[in-house]
């Protein structure tokens, strides 16, 4: 148990601090050394290491995390910008592991005790409390239970909760750079006030502020996706989509049943791409947990994205139907806000000539901009092109192109999902177009558009 918990706290190894926004690197005490204690404090740590696994099995491991930690070299923590909050319970459950990596084992196991109090459902910080509780008996000079801590690793659940340490503290310690966003958000409109983006890979979704100075990171939360990873391919595979889509609903969580907990934002899964590319299945979700669980492992999800419900509702206050865009990532890259103007300019010139040739009237040189299977969808219908009849909406006016949205998609295609309005001159308002391009060689192409208002 101790060694699947705390072990990765051990001395030396670097933490992320949501407290002063800065990395910071543990002191070299070692692991585990604590005061023997009172015969109260062996008796508290008795009762509570049953409630995990025997105290044999826990002294044993709690050994075999000192030797590990000894033999095991400090970590560096990579450059990294200023830790967001994390949820309070997780940031608490940090702030554990950061005092025992200190060698400060008492303070950490009161810590602990508040956190599992104030959270009783929250797995992983019972497994840390009861370690920590373990580390509080009389050492023992009997030879580890090899037996007791293979089985304890071969327990599914045990390997579960080690996985979910792992990221929680992978993500915290290996920050995005510091004024970098993801790679996908090239550019983003002021009237989408947030954006989400998801890491797989990390077990994160990270939730980013607009303003018109740009696109800020201001919290990050831990999350879980599908039992089979990510990529999904077919309806029932388990697996997440990987893609750019947007929140289309919110759902009261009193019409749901208890397994999605404070609620749920469906997104637009199947969008054109995927189905473009045969993708199946839909019901894709950003939910809550049963009462009864505060965290599921990283992968235990029919596809959906999972997050503890104290998070979730921090989400719910902020994102906007329609206009708050989801990246789902196998690993997010983050860029500087620079090289994300540059690549947009470089698709605003596809835009900007599909835009020209439009209100020229040539339809001979408009129809190259689209695919031959392009369609086009509305709240009603779902239709082929009509050149003509574009170039007839558009025509000899002078358009104007506002609350301009790229956001990049590259796997084995690359892909751009563009959100404009169009105002014609001498109009109050006009259309609200979200187009579909597919980059083909060097020049960019139209598959799918949709008229959204």
């Amino acid at each position: 148990m101790t060694a699947s918990a705390l072990m990765l706290a051990a001395p030396g190894a670097a933490f992320a601090s949501n407290k002063t926004g800065s990395a910071k690197t543990s002191s070299s005490a070692k692991a585990g050394k604590s005061s023997t204690g009172s015969r109260a404090s062996a008796r508290e740590a008795r009762g509570g290491a049953g409630k995990s696994l025997q105290a044999k099995g826990k002294r044993a491991a709690l050994a075999e995390t000192r030797t590990a930690s000894a033999a095991k070299p400090a970590r560096k923590p990579a450059p990294a910008g200023s830790i967001q909050e994390a949820s309070s319970a997780e940031a608490r459950l940090i702030s554990v592991y950061e005092m025992f990596g200190r060698g400060q084992a008492r303070p950490a196991l009161a810590k602990a005790r508040d956190l599992v109090r104030d959270y009783p459902n929250f797995q992983l910080a019972q497994l840390v409390y009861g370690d920590l509780l373990a580390a509080q008996l009389p050492p023992t000079n009997s030879l580890p239970d090899t037996a007791g801590i293979a089985k304890m690793r071969g327990n599914p659940a045990m390997a579960e909760l080690h996985e979910e340490s792992r990221r929680r503290l992978q993500a915290l310690r290996e920050r995005p750079p510091a004024g970098t966003v993801p790679s996908q958000f090239l550019s983003l409109s002021t009237r989408s006030r947030y954006a989400i983006a998801v890491d797989a890979s990390r077990s994160r979704l990270y939730l980013l502020e607009n303003s018109d100075k740009g696109l800020k990171l201001v919290a990050d939360y831990y999350i879980s996706v599908g039992k089979s990873g990510t990529d999904k391919l077919t309806e029932g595979d388990a697996r997440t989509p990987l893609g750019v889509y947007y929140i289309t609903s919110s759902l009261d969580p009193k019409s749901l049943k208890d397994f999605y907990g404070a609620g749920a934002l469906p997104i637009n899964y199947p969008n054109p791409y995927d189905v473009r590319r045969g993708r199946t299945g839909g019901g894709i979700w950003l939910h809550g947990t049963p009462p009864q669980q505060f965290a599921r492992a990283p992968l235990a999800s029919d596809g959906c994205v999972v997050m503890a419900n104290p998070d979730l509702k921090q989400l719910l206050r902020k994102v906007q139907i329609g206009a708050t865009p989801v990246v789902t990532a196998r690993s997010l890259q983050w860029i500087s806000p620079p090289q994300a103007e540059k690549e947009a300019q470089a698709f605003t010139n596809a835009i900007t000539a599909w835009k020209d040739t439009r209100a020229s009237g040539n339809e001979a040189q408009l129809k190259k901009f689209y695919l031959p299977d392009f369609q086009r969808s509305n709240r009603k219908t779902t239709e082929g092109i009509s050149v003509h009849d574009e170039v007839e909406y558009a025509q000899g006016k002078r358009v104007q192109f506002k609350d301009m949205s790229y956001l990049h998609w590259r796997d084995s295609d690359d892909t751009m999902v563009a959100t404009f309005g169009e105002v014609f001159e001498g109009e109050k308002s006009g259309r609200t177009r979200r187009q579909y391009w597919l980059r083909q060689g060097s020049e960019w192409k139209l598959f799918h558009e949709e008229i959204l208002g």
